[in-house]
């Protein structure tokens, strides 16, 4: 199964996604991560352009690994999939890889987003470096609802709530 993680940053999709793929023993494919193991600092842009190739990157990789492993739970990560032809793209190469998907919507008050991303900045724990309160801002101004099936997750919750709202969204 692909299992899309969706919202804005700060939110806990990877503390979630983490987790969940401890739990099913499944796979965490974060933007990020392939980010900094493609591109060197350099060549790093945090551009649209970028980030859309990284996730083909990762949905080929979702590819290869449910191929040999139909059971196996993909998390996809590092993206707020804030825009509908983000989700498309990702449901369209589920639908053709003949796998199920989930949506998760992580979902958290504004002042705890804020507070977890300056911590992250803080301790320079997150490998996205262009990531801020502002970045928050200008992706909350243009996200555009989820409108297919989704079970939404608030990460405000303790880390268990949230594990077991999920997981049962997972079936």
């Amino acid at each position: 199964m692909i299992v899309l993680i969706a919202g804005l940053p700060g939110t806990g999709k990877t503390t979630l996604a983490r987790e969940l793929a401890t739990r099913t023993s499944g796979r965490v494919l974060s933007k990020d991560e392939i980010r900094h193991a493609i591109f060197s600092s350099e060549e790093i842009e945090y551009t649209s352009r970028q980030d859309d190739f990284c996730i083909q990157v990762m949905l080929e990789t979702a590819g290869y690994m449910l191929e040999r492993d139909p059971g196996r739970f993909i998390f996809l990560d590092g993206r707020p999939f804030s825009r509908r032809y983000q989700i498309e793209n990702v449901l369209t190469v589920a639908t053709s890889l003949h796998q199920p998907w989930r949506i998760l919507e992580c979902v958290c008050p504004e002042a705890t987003a804020k507070s977890r991303i300056q911590q992250q900045c803080a301790a320079t724990a997150h490998p996205a470096g262009n990531r801020d309160f502002q970045l928050y801002l200008e992706v909350k101004s243009r996200f555009e609802a989820i409108t297919w099936a989704k079970a939404v997750i608030d990460t405000d919750q303790p880390l268990e709530v949230c594990i077991a709202r999920a997981l049962a969204a997972l079936g």
